[in-house]
């Protein structure tokens, strides 16, 4: 957690934020925003009066983050999964219209992102997207998706305790999850076995991650609608 003194922090930076300022800033919702501190991502600190103060310098980096992850992740040196590529072209020929997705993100930066990258990659695929986790478990059950991709950091229900409450439910366990999340590998560390066995896509490669891996979950969740009985 990086909420510390006043003392600490004022020292620190000339320019200061309110939690709902930083949440406005950030296209988030203010319980993401105050887990984000909790987490390390933003840095914060109390005022004697026990008001959340959050540094405007840190809400600037985040939001960098933010640009490179739709601005400069297509242009890096990767190298990704080609024949993943060519296989997301010929989705068509897979069913891809019997296909659903639900995204259950509360940044709408990333969800106008990750919109955008599917209707572009996979065109014939029916997405829905809610922005926390209680509407998200909702439209689990109304819209049974083919493939959930969900966000750890979420109001209401985090993302891991969502995919574990659909896990001990039997109609679900044959859904195909993926978790997208800003968190790095040592942060993300303690939800390990919660997400055993389910792909993570760090949000900074979300453009150039995403695409071949959600063609392999589609592949994966179309194989067993096909499987006999």
């Amino acid at each position: 957690m990086s909420t510390n003194s006043a003392e600490d922090f004022g020292r620190q930076s000339n320019s200061q934020m309110s939690t709902i300022e930083a949440a406005r800033a950030l296209g988030l919702a203010v319980r993401s925003v105050q887990l984000m501190v909790d987490r390390g991502e933003l840095e914060a600190w109390k005022t004697p009066g026990g008001h959340r103060r959050i540094s405007q310098q840190s809400v600037d980096r985040w939001r960098s983050g933010e640009r490179k992850a739709t601005l400069s992740v297509p242009g890096e040196p990767v190298e990704p999964d080609l024949n993943a590529f060519e296989r997301a072209g010929n989705l068509r020929e897979l069913g891809t219209e019997r296909l659903k997705v639900l995204l259950i993100e509360d940044s709408v930066h990333f969800q106008n992102l990750i919109t955008l990258l599917l209707k572009q990659k996979f065109p014939t695929l029916e997405l829905r997207v809610a922005s926390d986790g209680i509407a998200g478990l909702a439209m689990v059950g109304q819209f049974q998706p083919d493939v959930l991709m969900v966000d750890i950091l979420l109001p209401g229900i985090d993302g891991v305790t969502l995919i574990g409450s659909l896990r001990s439910h039997q109609q679900f366990r044959r859904m195909e999850v993926i978790v997208v999340t800003s968190l790095d590998a040592g942060q993300i560390a303690p939800y390990a076995f919660a997400l055993e066995g389910v792909p993570v896509v760090h949000k900074p490669r979300l453009v150039a991650d995403l695409p071949p891996l959600l063609t392999r979950s589609l592949e994966h969740r179309k194989s067993r609608l096909h499987r006999p009985a």
